[in-house]
């Protein structure tokens, strides 16, 4: 059951009556969330600060129809997924702007993205930039659902439960095999890179 005393619903649901304040205070809390989310599903920082913008651009425009029925990052982050999804097939059925394309800062990821992770992965402030570049091309590499499972799990803390609604409403068993999937294909990548695979496994 959701708890509707959560601050954050709390706080969209003063949104809902048309508080910009509170608005405003939804926008500061989770737009680094979004923007890492969205950036690692997209690999475009210009147009992940475009989507991330629209995500709570369509969070205002829709405040009347929101209703409480789970925690609003669940919510939130079903938003992200979804435009980010659709930019993927829209460049899908449009080559010439096919992810594939460089992008300048594709290689050295940028550092406000990086670093402003809520739950960052344990002693990566240690990792060396190889070892770096590893990782955000294992975790790139990875299917749609496993990737966006795992960001979630690591750098949103968001919990399994919650990763099967914005997963599409998936039983919890598969949110389970889907993670184990892309821990064990991560393990395997990164093996070579690491002493110790102890930041997968949690």
């Amino acid at each position: 059951m959701v708890d509707k005393n959560d601050p954050d619903i709390t706080l969209m649901l003063r949104v809902k009556e048309g508080d910009l304040s509170a608005y405003e205070t939804l926008i500061d809390k989770f737009k680094q969330p979004v923007m890492n989310l969205v950036y690692r599903l997209i690999h475009d920082l210009d147009e992940a600060e475009d989507i991330a913008q629209n995500v709570f651009i369509q969070i205002w425009k829709t405040r009347n129809r929101y209703e409480p029925n789970s925690k609003f990052t669940t919510w939130l982050f079903t938003i992200a997924r979804n435009m980010s999804l659709n930019e993927i097939r829209r460049r899908t059925r449009h080559p010439a702007d096919s992810l594939d394309e460089p992008h300048p800062e594709s290689d050295n990821h940028p550092r406000h993205v990086i670093e402003d992770y809520s739950s960052p992965i344990p002693a990566e402030a240690a990792l060396n930039g190889e070892l770096h570049a590893r990782i955000e091309e294992a975790i790139r590499d990875l299917p749609e659902k496993q990737r966006v499972a795992l960001l979630l799990c690591r750098d949103g803390g968001v919990t399994y439960d919650e990763i099967a609604q914005v997963l599409g409403g998936i039983s919890l068993t598969a949110v389970k095999s889907i993670i184990f999937r892309g821990r064990a294909v991560l393990k395997g990548r990164l093996k070579p890179y690491l002493n110790s695979g102890d930041w997968y496994n949690k």
